[in-house]
């Protein structure tokens, strides 16, 4: 069974080819950065037409380095994301399995990052305790089954991918800000402020990167104000305040849980502190995509679409959602 993914949520358009027996065969991504950057952050109709003339090329790409002429299955991230963009990739997906008369499937977002690990070698079998951390998303989440999701804690203001881009527009840095921010931390000492670590002596496993982002705008002024200001060792001591309190909450949750397994994933799960820091300090076992697959793809999408295609049907609507709550999932008919 070879199902096609199909990812437009935001600002990459992702295809994959996904088989049931062998595994990922194909897989192709284009970037938007370039286009975006001049206006520092996503423009959603530059995102959408941009889509418009990537995805079908793309999709021709991977059927044809997969070497087949089409899929039987379908997936299609349908929120949460830019309902724009989101609206080329279910329009593609249903007018495709229209077509080629095959059944096609509705992916979460999300739940595609939650499940991306299951693309590697070793697989983290189920239960588990998932970290889900990106530009708009910072969550705990007890997943026991597919679709059996339950939410622990979240983000109460900024996600801690939006602290790191908006971190680095105030150390001047471009646009995409995170990995620029992470790659200046390399450089600087992570112990030269001490930044606060947000709700960790609260109960709970919530979290809040607003009073940190605050801490770090101050001592710029300061510094600026000052003129010592060293961009290196504020970068490095944001990310070591904010890796610190994602690594605390992550394996709190996991504890008070009773699992011995974390997978840590989405676009800020590409940190190479995050990944070297939640391993060393977790009695148990860390799981993560390999780093292409921690940003937006069509791989996660199409594994996803794979697990779930008790669930597919025929095209007969395009169904997207901005706005889409994981925790509304249900368990797929073949997994109860």
């Amino acid at each position: 069974m070879n199902v096609l993914g199909i990812e437009t949520s935001c600002d990459e358009t992702g295809v994959a080819i996904y088989s049931a027996e062998r595994g990922l065969i194909a897989h192709a991504l284009h970037s938007q950065v370039d286009l975006h950057a001049v206006y520092g952050g996503v423009v959603p109709e530059i995102a959408s037409r941009d889509h418009i003339r990537m995805l079908l090329p793309l999709i021709q790409q991977v059927l044809g380095e997969a070497g087949i002429e089409r899929p039987d299955a379908i997936a299609y991230t349908a929120g949460p994301g830019l309902i724009g963009a989101l609206m080329v990739g279910g329009g593609m997906a249903n007018g495709l399995a229209l077509a080629w008369d095959c059944p096609v499937v509705a992916v979460h977002h999300m739940e595609g990052h939650l499940l991306a690990p299951m693309l590697e070698d070793e697989p983290p079998r189920f239960p588990f305790l998932a970290l889900l951390v990106s530009g708009g998303h910072t969550m705990l989440i007890a997943v026991h089954a597919l679709g059996d999701y339950r939410l622990l804690g979240t983000t109460l203001d900024d996600a801690v991918g939006e602290a790191f881009d908006k971190t680095a527009k105030l150390l001047g840095l471009g646009y995409p800000g995170g990995p620029a921010l992470a790659a200046l931390a390399e450089q600087g000492d992570d112990q030269a402020f001490a930044f606060p670590r947000p709700m960790l002596k609260k109960p709970g496993f919530d979290f809040s990167f607003s009073g940190l982002k605050t801490a770090v705008m101050l001592e710029v002024r300061r510094a600026e104000a000052a003129g010592t200001l060293c961009r290196a060792d504020i970068a490095a001591s944001f990310q070591r305040a904010a890796v610190d309190t994602l690594v605390a909450r992550a394996i709190k949750a996991a504890t008070s849980e009773g699992l011995d397994r974390i997978v840590v994933a989405g676009g800020v799960g590409a940190n190479k502190l995050l990944r070297k820091d939640i391993a060393a300090r977790f009695n148990g076992t860390v799981y993560y995509p390999r780093m292409e697959f921690c940003t937006d793809n069509g791989a996660m999408i199409a594994v996803a679409g794979a697990l779930r295609l008790s669930e597919a049907g025929r095209a007969d609507e395009i169904k997207v959602q901005a706005r889409w709550s994981l925790a509304s999932l249900d368990v797929p008919a073949l997994a109860r």
